[in-house]
């Protein structure tokens, strides 16, 4: 290993540390202490309850555990948006789980948690996945309540995505296992079957304290909405427990017993290693992605060997054409996917060699393009790795179309009907991230590295334009800025700038899914496909009208 690349993997092995020391502390949930009082009145964390839920010796893929990251501090903070939530196998069935965290503020919605939970869901209904809530909240938090309860989408819009999964024949499975109050109670009622665990499990629109506030009627929690009520008097609930590991036994027996369904029919083959080591990814993103490199070099560490040359199965398109993209097919634990990567390179210019940072020139977005539509074509799905800092500016670029080339990238990425997975490496700026499916373009699912970074612009440009805006305006009032004044002006812009570009604000956001360690960047792609092969249906391909 040379010295550079001994530096890049101690930089990212220090990124990966880090985000797992913050996870780690997100785990906790709301603290040793509540956890304690957890387990005293019988009950599990959700954590707890979805290791014994899903099948023994398979892994819990989670999503959105930095939601709500550093967000709401005033209130106590907020880990994993108060909710646990990813991808497991139960009864051999992929589902995507969903657990109110009772630790954190008792489960209570934030507004991140109603953010959160509509994601779930939207990733359920996208790839046709049954869903298992494990519902354990106190309803609305109501000091922000504002910004969870009215607008389209808020706290709300998760009872109509309940309609509409069980129109589309989606499996919704509800185990109350503690509180379910107020506008909450629908959730488990709209579900397709509702299971409770005696003592502990509730469902009420108001609760004994607001019964007794508004019509003046004495009755404890247990007699007016617990699990003998509603299985044996008002019929809401369909079983009743008297332990957890009961309750969720049971969801299992559930899950076994649903229909197979067709398959989209993604193709997948026998799966290989990749030619290039693990610890490839670590050591080929330049520290604080600084430099150039070859993507290459990391896809060969993601995607499968070819069995018959023992070399990589990317297979590049056009590779001689449009070089600051790298498009091509491969197979990622035996899937096939086509790639786009942005590509870091030096571009020699009449002033010299230049580096671009995966920017986008005309022939690039044009390719790109072109692949897209190809893959769509043959049903491949999609994996883009971001590390792109814009399309190129300036005359030369202008006069060649380079608006036109970008929109018809974009229309492409918009209207691509195939799975699209992003996984975001390093720079993420501008309308790259557009071009590069980012968020808006309705990734299956979306991922960062620790190293990425995601902005309208990089740290430097912009903290000195809005530097020059900040001092025009001071200017104008008649005020005089020294350099020393302009300086701390500039370094106070800059840090809440790159504060902003981090991945974590970025994942507490849910811009992204999760932040994962790279070396988990070819599990992630590989289950992201398989979950996206349960829903058949891919519509027909249609694109906009674009300029040529």
């Amino acid at each position: 290993m040379n010295i550079e690349a001994n530096k890049n993997e101690d930089w990212m092995k220090l990124l990966v540390s880090q985000q797992q020391q913050y996870a780690a502390k997100i785990h906790m949930g709301g603290g040793k202490k509540a956890i304690e009082k957890q387990h005293e009145r019988n009950k599990l964390t959700p954590r707890e309850r979805i290791a014994y839920l899903i099948d023994t010796n398979t892994t819990f893929t989670e999503l959105g555990t930095f939601a709500g990251f550093d967000m709401y501090q005033s209130e106590g903070g907020c880990p994993a948006g108060g909710t646990v939530s990813g991808l497991g196998y139960v009864s051999g069935r992929l589902c995507m789980i969903v657990a109110n965290d009772q630790t954190v503020k008792a489960g209570a919605w934030f507004p991140i948690t109603g953010k959160k939970n509509l994601r779930m869901q939207e990733i359920a209904l996208e790839n046709n996945l049954p869903i298992i809530y494990l519902v354990d909240s106190a309803g609305v938090y109501l000091p922000m309540q504002d910004e969870i309860f009215p607008d389209k989408e808020h706290f709300g819009r998760i009872f109509r995505n309940n309609a509409q999964m069980s129109a589309k024949g989606i499996t919704q499975i509800a185990a109350v296992m503690g509180a379910c109050v107020a506008g909450g109670a629908y959730l488990p009622i709209m579900s397709d079957e509702t299971l409770m665990v005696t003592g502990n499990g509730s469902i009420f629109l108001a609760g004994s304290y607001l019964v007794k506030a508004a019509i003046g009627e004495d009755i404890d929690n247990e007699t007016l909405g617990g699990a003998v009520t509603h299985t044996e008097i008002s019929g809401i609930a369909d079983y009743k427990f008297d332990t957890e590991h009961q309750c969720l036994d049971h969801i299992k027996k559930i899950i076994s017993k649903i229909g197979h369904q067709p398959t989209a029919g993604f193709d997948r083959g026998q799966a290989y290693l990749p030619v290039n080591e693990v610890s490839t990814l670590y050591q080929a993103m330049p520290m604080n992605n600084a430099k150039p490199y070859d993507v290459r070099t990391m896809i060969d560490a993601v995607v499968d060997a070819d069995p018959t040359t023992n070399t990589s199965s990317f297979d590049e398109f056009k590779a001689d054409y449009g070089k600051t993209i790298v498009c091509g097919y491969a197979r990622v634990d035996g899937w096939a996917v086509g790639i786009v990567a942005n590509q870091r390179m030096i571009v020699k210019s009449k002033k010299g060699e230049m580096q671009m940072g995966g920017v986008i020139y005309n022939d690039s977005a044009d390719k790109a393009a072109r692949f897209i539509l190809n893959c769509n074509q043959k049903r491949i799905p999609l994996v883009f790795l971001q590390d792109v800092t814009g399309f190129m500016v300036g005359s030369r670029s202008e006069h060649s179309g380079i608006i036109k080339d970008g929109a018809k990238l974009v229309n492409a990425v918009a209207n691509s009907v195939v799975p699209k997975i992003t996984i975001i490496t390093g720079n993420s700026f501008g309308a790259g991230n557009y071009a590069m499916c980012g968020k808006a373009y309705d990734p299956r699912f979306i991922y960062a590295w620790p190293s990425a970074k995601i902005a309208v612009m990089g740290g430097e440009q912009a903290a000195k334009t809005l530097l020059q805006i900040q001092v025009a305006a001071l200017k104008a009032k008649g005020e005089t800025i020294d350099a020393t004044t302009e300086k701390n002006l500039l370094d106070t812009i800059k840090q809440k700038y790159e504060q902003q570009m981090s991945p974590y604000y970025a994942a507490a956001r849910l811009w992204v899914d999760e932040i994962i360690d790279p070396a988990d960047t070819r599990n992630r792609i590989s289950k992201a496909i398989e979950a996206a092969n349960h829903n058949a249906t891919i519509p027909e391909l249609k694109t906009g009208v674009f300029q040529v």
